[in-house]
């Protein structure tokens, strides 16, 4: 079989939970099916929509063609993605595509695949087609005070005022021009995004809770809709041993970004006494991981000599690199998280996993049987729970024990076996167009 997937960068340049999927899945894949990547880089110094061909840097079956987006990257359509897509479909003539995601490339390339008839798989990982900025946040909420808001569901009108105003001029006279420009730009891309959607087959949701706001805050069919939980590398998470003679450690793993929560982490970690540390995984993201660095220094108590940043690791190494080198990890996004990779990665390690009680976290973590839940956005309750861990570490032991709740065994789904069920499901739509 001939697969085509589609996703928004691929590690090593993009190391998110949706790329790291698509690499997982494109390699299982690829024990049996010739499997092809369309993805994206961002180079300022080469010429924008321009490609080219490589392969995955840890798996020389999989090739990549790689497009160009270093400065368009902010639209939703663009015309020559489409085209460098479409030539890709005569050139590859793939018999079924999987999209991961298609924010920074473009909406419209799906219409070539429905041109030519090909199924259409399309995997879950946020909000995105249903919230124009992927994740229910408010960049410039009714009331300042309120950070990063939660969004309370989609409204032309309250996306241009709320996320687009930051491409308004300032001009308060022009406020109301500006308001309805985007208002009608939201819309635009609204009816838009809703007629890519009919030209997807079978929508993946990795968590329940997705897949019900999927079907019923933005009206996918169910028939359109199937459950299926990430698949994972489970050999790459065996055999973690905790390096011993160190104090209680906390670890984060994700980018530093203000979704992430990781500021709510380094609040509450200045808050919890007993001297445990704090390790932080993620690529420097300069001015942000800098501010994150300033506010680790005004912790009370010099807690910030506490708190050790350590850059990126490749997931193939993540027991050596990672779990081996904390005893729970944190999970204190800000947002709707729906199936978080680490959340899963943790568990096979046996590793415990603080995180709130919120959207897609809660499914996967229950309190006091696998880990422990806070109150979503709140500081204080994160505190609680990371302190109770400190004072009693065989709490942390036997939540870790667990693992996945979702199997007697504790084992998160194996790749391979996942990777048949996605295949089953391309089978399915080929068998349908022929």
């Amino acid at each position: 079989m001939r697969i085509l997937q589609v996703i928004h960068g691929y590690p090593m340049r993009y190391n998110a939970g949706s790329e790291v999927y698509t690499q997982g899945l494109a390699q299982a894949l690829a024990e049996r099916h010739e499997v092809y990547v369309f993805t994206r880089q961002e180079n300022s110094f080469l010429r924008e929509y321009g490609t080219h061909q490589e392969t995955d840097p840890s798996d020389p079956r999989i090739i990549l063609h790689v497009i160009n987006m270093a400065r368009a990257r902010d639209g939703y359509r663009h015309a020559a993605v489409d085209g460098a897509f479409a030539s890709l479909l005569d050139e590859v003539r793939p018999e079924v595509i999987h999209i991961g995601h298609l924010n920074h490339l473009s909406t419209s390339l799906l219409f070539a695949a429905k041109e030519r008839r090909i199924p259409v798989v399309f995997t879950l990982h946020d909000y995105w087609l249903m919230c124009p900025r992927g994740q229910f946040i408010q960049m410039y909420p009714k009331d300042p005070t309120d950070v990063w808001a939660l969004c309370d569901g989609q409204d032309d009108r309250k996306c241009a005022v709320r996320c687009y105003v930051r491409y308004y001029s300032g001009d308060e006279g022009d406020y109301e021009t500006d308001a309805a420009y985007w208002t009608g730009w939201v819309g635009r891309r609204m009816a838009h995004v809703r007629e890519v959607c009919d030209a997807v087959d079978v929508f993946i949701a990795p968590s329940r809770y997705l897949l019900r706001r999927f079907r019923d805050d933005f009206g996918i069919p169910e028939r359109k809709l199937t459950y299926l939980d990430y698949g994972f590398h489970r050999q790459r998470m065996e055999g973690r041993r905790r390096v011993q003679g160190e104090p209680f450690t906390f670890g984060y793993i994700g980018t530093h970004i203000p979704a992430k929560g990781v500021n709510h982490l380094i609040e509450s970690f200045g808050s919890v006494s007993g001297n445990p540390k704090l390790r932080i995984w993620g690529r420097d993201r300069g001015v942000e991981t800098e501010g994150l660095k300033a506010l680790a220094r005004s912790l009370p108590n010099s807690a910030d000599e506490r708190i050790e940043w350590i850059g990126e690791y490749r997931n193939q190494d993540i027991v050596a690199d990672v779990f081996e080198l904390c005893d729970a990890i944190v999970v204190p996004s800000i947002w709707a998280e729906n199936s978080p990779l680490v959340i899963h990665e943790a568990l096979q390690a046996r590793v415990p996993v603080i995180t709130a009680d919120y959207g897609g976290m809660a499914e996967y973590v229950h309190h006091e049987r696998n880990g422990l839940l806070f109150s979503h956005r709140d500081t204080d309750s994160l505190a609680q729970q990371m302190q109770r861990l400190v004072d009693d570490p065989q709490l942390a032991i036997r939540l870790g024990s667990r693992g996945y709740l979702q199997s007697e065994d504790g084992n998160v789904p194996d790749m391979m076996e996942h990777s048949l069920a996605v295949e089953a499901i391309y089978k399915d739509l080929i068998g349908t167009r022929q």
